[in-house]
């Protein structure tokens, strides 16, 4: 029977490709995992690896184990775990990937739901890297994310949280704010900042909406970031199409309904199967989706309306 610590020393160098790197995350000496690797030739009768100048690369026989490696070593997690979970007493660390709507949306009310419920858990949000979102997740860098189903890496698990949609705002005392509507007409022809997480363009998925009915509008500013977007439009007589649950939380803005109807979005929680098993992080997920559903309890006025 194979040693448990030397499957852990494969994945460990699945993931790492460098014995230097994977004796670093196994907290062992390089020479120890050499060892180790030695071992593990012997058990499956391959070499597993193979020397390059920028480290090592599995045969054909590692990536066949790396699979049913993952799912045995997730399940060995699982079973190590307590039977019950206390989440008044529990101390851990839950690294959360999120944008900055998601953060603003998502992350605020769900750790004041955590420290009233688990006060010795630590949070840390990190940007969400959709390119490498996967492999963060699997190497444990990341415990979930928060993102939309379109985004999601194959191979996550994923929990619906809630479907968004778009509002406009706009200063309080914009000259249109007090008209409680906008035309088609009037909305066309204002000054529009728009967010583009990419940076760099002009145009978004309310451009595609207003191409259906053979209309344009006028973008003058792109930012990357929802967060700074409230202050342009403060000191300014611009309007934006933003996200409802974005607006529920900006001060001085008013909120009115779009002239046309623009698509909205889903927002799913997304993990790996390191953690599917876990009782704390299933618990995490459980409070964050019920977070999630009390404030669609508090959705945005539907008509124009000052945000104090």
């Amino acid at each position: 029977m194979i040693d448990l610590n030397l499957l852990r020393a494969l994945d460990a160098l699945l993931d790492e490709r460098n014995v230097t790197r994977a004796a670093e995350r196994l907290s062992l000496t390089q020479p120890a995992v050499s060892g180790m690797l030695t071992r593990l030739r012997e058990s499956f009768q391959d070499p597993l690896f193979v020397r390059t100048q920028r480290g090592i690369i599995p045969t054909e026989r590692a990536l066949e184990l790396e699979g049913p490696l993952k799912r045995v070593l997730a399940e060995v997690d699982a079973m190590l775990q307590p039977a019950t979970f206390d989440a008044s007493s529990a101390e851990m660390t839950l690294s959360i990937a999120s944008t900055d709507y998601a953060l603003r949306t998502v992350v605020v009310p769900f750790l004041a739901a955590l420290r009233t419920r688990a006060p010795r858990m630590r949070v840390v949000v990190v940007p969400v890297q959709h390119e490498r979102l996967y492999e963060h997740m699997q190497r444990g860098d990341i415990d979930f994310a928060l993102i939309t189903p379109d985004m999601s890496p194959p191979g996550l698990h994923a929990r619906h949280l809630f479907d968004e949609r778009y509002v406009c705002v706009m200063r309080d005392d914009h000259p249109y704010a007090a008209r409680g509507t906008l035309t088609l007409d009037a909305f066309c022809e204002l000054d529009h900042a728009l967010v583009s997480y990419a940076g760099g363009s002009l145009t978004g998925v309310t451009d595609d909406a207003l191409a259906q009915l053979g209309r344009t509008r006028r973008v003058t500013v792109s930012v990357t970031s929802f967060l700074v977007l409230p202050e342009i439009l403060l000191t300014s007589d611009l309007i934006a199409v933003v996200p409802s649950r974005l607006a529920q939380h900006a001060r001085g803005l008013a909120i009115l309904e779009p002239p046309l109807a623009i698509p909205g979005f889903t927002k799913t929680v997304a993990w790996h199967e390191r953690t599917h098993h876990s009782p704390a992080h299933g618990w995490a997920r459980a409070l964050l989706a019920t977070t999630c559903a009390d404030l669609d309890a508090h959705d945005v006025p539907k008509t124009r309306g000052a945000l104090a």
